[in-house]
């Protein structure tokens, strides 16, 4: 696919530490937006691709720790590091079971930060990957008709033709045939490629 170009998100109340921090992200060679607050950053327009959220933790208003879970509602997913300068032990756990991929405390070296945000970038890239096979299968299975979902489902579990035949109480050739057109819909290369397939799209639900 073509893939978006990256982008890393600010949000910062401190606007010399905000526009510092923008800075080392450009000289990175990664596209940045910043804000003000976090209701700046609710209410603004977020693109698709690959992103990740550099969030202070203090801030008037809604903190950092209330835009993550603002953020878990509205089902809006995207790496977080948390920034700190008041940073504890506590507070650093709460973020991190929370989702969160890194809690920095200030001052702390560019190179830390930006080692950070690729990583936490490439996690996003990798999830939004598997989101999209996922959404793609799942528009191949609702191509399939009741009698070849049946049918996927039980080659999927490693049963023969015959097997099946037995178990849905149909001929055998009329298995063959929804077999052929599962396959076909689904566009699996092999037998493992469609139990690959059906994993999947099982685990996902």
């Amino acid at each position: 696919m073509n893939e978006i170009a990256p982008i890393v998100y600010v949000v910062d109340d401190d606007q010399v530490f905000r526009r510092s921090t923008e800075r080392i992200i450009r000289m990175a060679g990664l596209n940045v937006q910043g804000f003000s607050s976090a209701q700046d950053f609710l209410q603004s327009q977020r693109r698709d691709g690959p992103a990740c959220l550099v969030l202070d933790v203090r801030m008037p208003g809604l903190n950092g720790m209330d835009l993550q879970r603002e953020l878990t509602k509205s089902n809006f997913r995207v790496p977080i590091i948390f920034i700190t300068g008041h940073g504890d032990i506590p507070m650093s756990v709460r973020a991190m079971k929370a989702g969160a991929v890194e809690f920095l405390t200030k001052p702390f070296r560019a190179p830390v930060l930006i080692d950070a945000i690729r990583s936490a970038i490439e996690r996003d890239r990798s999830d939004l990957e598997k989101q999209l096979e996922i959404r793609e299968l799942r528009e191949r299975y609702n191509q399939l008709s009741p009698p070849e979902r049946e049918v996927m489902t039980h080659v999927s579990s490693g049963l023969l033709n015959k097997e099946i035949a037995s178990e849905l109480h149909k001929m055998e050739g009329t298995i063959k045939f929804h077999r052929a057109n599962v396959m076909k819909k689904m566009k699996a290369d092999s037998l493992a490629d469609l139990i690959r397939m059906g994993e999947k799209l099982e685990t996902s639900i």
